[in-house]
């Protein structure tokens, strides 16, 4: 008679793991938390004084981003990713995400590398101030390869329906404030893993080593934008009219994402952006050398910009001043401080908007 073992499921290996996840969920205790991880579900109480509560979700996972992490045995990072990609969505809203889930799957199960991904979540966990409410590992042998893994997951949110913010209000003169990157994020990396074969390849900079390979330069975990942003709505929230998460398909894509319809017969709103305003990351440069298309890259990657406001103009300057003095309070050590630029401004199409790229216009 066969075993679930001898099917390629290490039950015991799955309780290593679990007890493993407990010490890292036990980190992100907050508020409102009303089960340990491994009840058959997760409780989280609405905290009080909504009057219309709303709930926001996001669901995100890490991509291809995952096959870098294998390559280079490097684990720890992907599950700070796989958070961001959820809670910097529903920070769109205006809304901080309470809690997260992840999913883990494989072909077969390593506790420790398992352990490594889930920390990564914690620690973005952490960092976005929310609970690790609770998750799923799925052991699938001969389903997935064998030290292949999949993470992905979920957040949830909640505020006041009167409060969110929708970009309804977004108006011509409205001024653009981008938040810098930390890299290549979590997208776009179908395209990189094409350009990039070779990941310990040492990266450079004008042409002089950084003491880091390539690989872990395009590791550096997508930032977390919750809390600097969180801190400048609790005093301009009035004057932050929409919000975006520059994810997948880049400006062209995500931008127009804030902008509400124009009603018929009246001008569409756009973004026109300064191309020079802010300092691109010197990782796109190298994915252009190695033959990225510069035609298309902000259709592609975030160009170091990763989280974009548009704030009404005469509060546009104490926003980003704001954002720029509390920028190392809100940075991870391993990554780059963030710093706020004012990278262009709303404004009404000329012409007829039918497409995307018409409602994103780039001035040097």
């Amino acid at each position: 008679m066969a075993s679930y073992k001898e099917a390629g499921v290490d039950v015991e290996e799955g309780y290593r793991a679990v007890n493993k996840y407990k010490e890292q969920a036990a980190r992100t205790r907050i508020p409102g938390l009303l089960t340990d991880l491994g009840s058959f579900n997760g409780m989280f109480a609405i905290p009080k004084g909504l009057k219309e509560p709303v709930m926001v979700s996001g669901t995100d996972g890490v991509g291809t981003k995952l096959d870098i992490a294998f390559k280079m045995k490097k684990y720890d990072t992907v599950g700070i990713d796989c958070v961001a990609m959820s809670v910097n969505d529903i920070l769109c809203s205006g809304t901080k995400s309470l809690f997260f889930l992840d999913y883990v799957a494989c072909g077969r199960l390593d506790a420790d590398v398992a352990a490594d991904l889930v920390k990564g979540v914690a620690d973005g966990c952490v960092d976005a101030g929310c609970a690790l409410l609770g998750g799923e590992t799925a052991e699938m042998p001969d389903f997935y390869d064998e030290g292949k893994y999949d993470l992905a997951g979920f957040a949830v949110g909640v505020g006041e329906k009167k409060e969110m913010i929708t970009g309804k209000d977004i108006s011509e003169g409205d001024v653009l404030i981008g938040l810098s990157s930390t890299g290549v994020h979590s997208n776009g990396f179908s395209l990189v893993r094409k350009l990039v074969t070779d990941f310990n390849e040492p990266f450079l900079m004008d042409g002089k080593p950084t003491g880091k390979t390539i690989g872990e330069v395009l590791l550096t975990p997508t930032r977390i934008y919750v809390r600097p942003v969180m801190e400048v709505l609790s005093k301009y929230k009035k004057s932050v009219h929409g919000m975006v998460h520059v994810t997948g398909g880049g400006f062209y894509e995500n931008i127009p994402r804030m902008f509400p319809k124009a009603k018929e017969g009246k001008k569409q709103l756009i973004s026109v952006i300064r191309r020079s305003s802010w300092d691109i990351p010197p990782v796109f440069g190298e994915l252009i050398r190695r033959g990225a298309d510069v035609n298309s890259v902000y259709n592609t990657f975030n160009m170091g910009i990763g989280f974009v406001l548009a704030v009404k103009e005469k509060d546009a300057d104490a926003v980003i001043e704001m954002f720029n003095k509390n920028a190392s309070k809100y940075s991870r050590p391993d990554t780059p401080d963030m710093k706020a630029y004012k990278i262009g401004r709303v404004a009404y199409s000329e012409g007829a908007v039918q497409s995307q790229k018409d409602a994103v216009l780039f001035e040097d």
